[in-house]
């Protein structure tokens, strides 16, 4: 096939973009390329871009296209919550204006990032796809709303389908320090400390990027009939930990390591337990095949490699608030979250 990825300079995509390249498929990305300077290690094999907005794409931006893989968005909570309007404006009506163009432009595959992050404040029952939503953050609501607008436009030639993914963790070439799992294992390895911001007892879905973007494969490639309109919660069953679970996993991992809990560590609202097995059953090529204990030792080893330092873990280059915070004092970012004209972006 021929594959638009929105955001494929960013943490899944740069991984995603290689993967689906080995599977025969010809990809081109489209990325307003905010996270270009956020690299860690090697940089991501180069492929051709559109570098744009979402908000700023038209129709023909995707003639000639058979499937969009849309993982463009505010990626994670806090950065959500730094302009909550700002939010909603890229994930939820950017994405469906993504995928209106899509649809006026004659693609009939149409794969949504959505996450797990919807089903919000939960007790700790398994959640399946038919689960109610219960955001509590401008991120999760924001993929609630993209969801059902996304929905209503299917039709017999435009088939969307969304991929709820748990909590990601793992190596990229634009990795992301403020994920759980991977802030972990850098606070182990760079100060001996497994330093958890909560109290450890949420419970979480968790899944690694590789894992993420096999499940996108599985479903870009599958018969029409077995995804259209359908979501799909991406992890394992087996893979929900409560936060305490993994800092001891991560303890074990890291030789001289200690759990230690931050002064202000309370209970997190998201909380939340989730049944994958429909993915499985439906598509059983998309079977996660990382655990979190393999994770960590794939973090921690790369961690050692680059000499990572808790400066960098903690800095704007792997954070992404901070990312977007200095280039907003900087004055190269406009509050909407656009690059300013004198940057050439």
């Amino acid at each position: 096939m021929r594959v638009l990825v929105t955001g494929h300079r960013g943490y899944i995509g740069t991984l995603l973009i290689p993967m689906l390249q080995s599977s025969g498929h010809s990809v081109v990305g489209i990325d307003s390329c905010l996270f270009e300077d956020c690299v860690f290690g090697p940089d991501a094999s180069p492929v051709e871009t559109l570098r744009l907005d979402i908000r700023d794409v038209t129709p023909g931006d995707f003639v000639g296209f058979d499937a969009v893989i849309h993982l463009a968005a505010l990626s994670n909570d806090p950065l959500g919550d730094l302009e909550a309007e700002t939010t909603y404006e890229i994930n939820y009506r950017g994405a469906v204006h993504v995928a209106a163009c899509a649809k006026k432009a004659g693609v009939e595959r149409f794969l949504q990032s959505s996450t797990c992050s919807l089903y919000g404040a939960h007790g700790n029952d398994f959640l399946d796809e038919g689960a109610d939503f219960n955001p509590v953050t401008p991120y999760g609501h924001s993929k609630v709303l993209a969801e059902k607008e996304i929905l209503d436009l299917a039709d017999d030639s435009f088939s969307p389908t969304f991929l709820r993914n748990a909590t990601a963790f793992g190596v990229s070439p634009r990795l992301r320090g403020d994920l759980v799992v991977n802030n972990l294992v850098g606070y182990a390895v760079t100060t001996s400390e497994v330093f958890m911001k909560s109290d450890g007892t949420p419970w979480r879905p968790l899944v690694h990027i590789e894992d993420i973007a096999r499940a996108f494969i599985a479903i870009l490639e599958a018969d029409r009939a077995l995804v259209h309109g359908e979501p799909f919660n991406v992890g394992a069953t087996s893979e929900n930990y409560q936060i305490r679970d993994v800092a001891a996993i991560v303890e074990r991992a890291v030789p001289g390591s200690r759990v230690v809990l931050a002064e202000s560590a309370g209970p997190d609202l998201r909380n939340y337990r989730v049944n994958c097995d429909k993915l499985v059953s439906v598509l059983p090529q998309a079977a996660a095949q990382w655990t979190v204990e393999r994770g960590v030792v794939e973090l921690r080893d790369a961690y050692l490699q680059e000499h990572l330092t808790v400066e960098d873990l903690t800095g704007h280059r792997l954070q992404r608030i901070r990312h977007v915070m200095n280039l907003l004092q900087e004055g190269r970012l406009g509050t909407d979250l656009r690059w300013r004209r004198e940057e050439g972006k």
